[in-house]
């Protein structure tokens, strides 16, 4: 049984998520968030324990409302999937099958180059339980895990989708998939104005007899440039401790007086 069609955003063309007997509508919502963060529109269910539609659903896709009135539900997985050329089948665990495995990473690069060359991707997700059943992995051309704590392999199901969809996005931005904002870029401080801090810290430290025992001064003075001299400061950062020392010494000025 096919959903009544709906409007979408415009999306760019991905694989579908085929969740499999989900039975949470709060997780079909996040579901169809974590696609929505990275750019997929495509979410298909099939047999929800709870029916469809749900508000539950609704509320928790926080405004991916695109995903959610898309969504199209199958009686079986095998409709779900009907349309597809490549299928992908998520699990935790071993299986019976000689289906190529693969990583999270490495299934969103061939899902990519497939989609891009015009094939039709899919991944199926399994219930919250217990995941998918032999035979519905059978119906997959390929097997993806992730590579988790042996001890606690199991995914939530939104967190599935979620890491699947981030791949998919990350395979084909180059290098669009750097951080979307980065820290502003700031001078490095110039070796003069790094001696001067040196100085200026050791001659504070003098005044309130850090270097003690006084023999020991010269490591002791060596540990401390090998230390800011590691940290990579920026000029503005040598500004800043500069101004720091300076507070101290007025400090130690007025307490003398």
């Amino acid at each position: 049984m096919a959903g009544t069609d709906h409007s979408v955003a415009p999306i760019a063309r991905g694989p579908s998520i085929v969740l499999v007997e989900p039975q949470l509508g709060e997780n079909i919502g996040m579901v169809a968030r974590a696609m929505a963060n990275f750019g997929l529109a495509d979410l298909r269910l099939v047999n929800p324990r709870d029916g469809w539609p749900s508000d539950k659903a609704r509320a928790a896709a926080s405004r991916a409302d695109h995903v959610i009135d898309a969504v199209r539900l199958f009686d079986t997985v095998e409709a779900a999937v009907a349309d597809l050329t490549y299928v992908l089948a998520t699990t935790a665990r071993p299986r019976d099958s000689f289906k190529p495995v693969r990583g999270p990473d490495e299934a969103g690069q061939e899902l990519r180059s497939r989609v891009e060359a015009g094939q039709a991707g899919g991944i199926l997700f399994g219930r919250e339980r217990f995941g998918l059943s032999n035979e519905e992995v059978g119906l997959a051309d390929e097997i993806v895990t992730f590579p988790v704590d042996p001890a606690f392999a199991s995914l939530n199901i939104a967190q599935a989708v979620l890491l699947m969809s981030y791949e998919w996005m990350k395979s084909g931005r180059g290098e669009n998939s750097r951080p979307r904002f980065v820290a502003p870029e700031v001078a490095p401080a110039s070796k003069d104005d790094l001696h001067r801090l040196f100085h200026h810290l050791e001659d504070t430290l003098d005044e309130v007899g850090y270097f003690y025992p006084p023999e020991k001064r010269e490591v002791m003075v060596a540990n401390l440039r090998t230390m800011l001299t590691k940290a990579g400061f920026a000029e503005p950062e040598v500004r800043t401790l500069r101004g720091v020392l300076k507070s101290i010494d007025r400090a130690l000025g007025e307490h003398r007086s």
